[in-house]
């Protein structure tokens, strides 16, 4: 299993509203970034990933998992442009703040202190397991 963080402004896509799709989940698409595109077209059914509000919160919110792999994106009519589906899993217990993240020596490498901007990011699974503590979750898959 790879884990991974997926980036959504809460006021364009939120944490509610992710939940809100159940276990249907939803399209993770509007990704215009090739880097982005091409880790989601490595995702697998299962996978996990952390649910982060960009801009204004800037906080690892909750857990994600895989629906669906890698498709066109129904948003687009250009053929390089994929997404993959996702669904809520959990919310973190405490959400993990950007500066919380950057200021763990231990997750200096994590992609997100280094590439803020990419919108979708792989996350090893030593700063996957880091995160959860930080978060008070437990990082079992379920």
């Amino acid at each position: 299993m790879n884990f991974w963080l997926f980036k959504s402004e809460a006021d364009v896509w939120s944490w509610d509203q992710q939940v809100a799709k159940g276990d249907q989940g939803e399209e993770w698409n509007g990704v215009r970034n090739y880097q982005a595109r091409n880790f989601m077209r490595q995702m697998q059914i299962g996978d996990r990933g952390f649910f982060y509000h960009s801009r204004a919160d800037k906080e690892i919110v909750g857990i994600v998992e895989v629906c669906a792999l890698s498709h066109p994106d129904s948003t687009s009519d250009d053929p390089r442009w994929d997404c993959v589906d996702i669904k809520a899993i959990r919310p973190l217990t405490q959400p993990v703040s950007l500066s919380k993240v950057k200021s763990d020596p231990r997750l200096t490498e994590m992609v997100l202190v280094n590439n803020s901007r990419l919108s979708v990011q792989p996350v090893t699974a030593e700063e996957w397991n880091i995160v959860c503590a930080l978060g008070s979750t437990e990082p079992q898959v379920d």
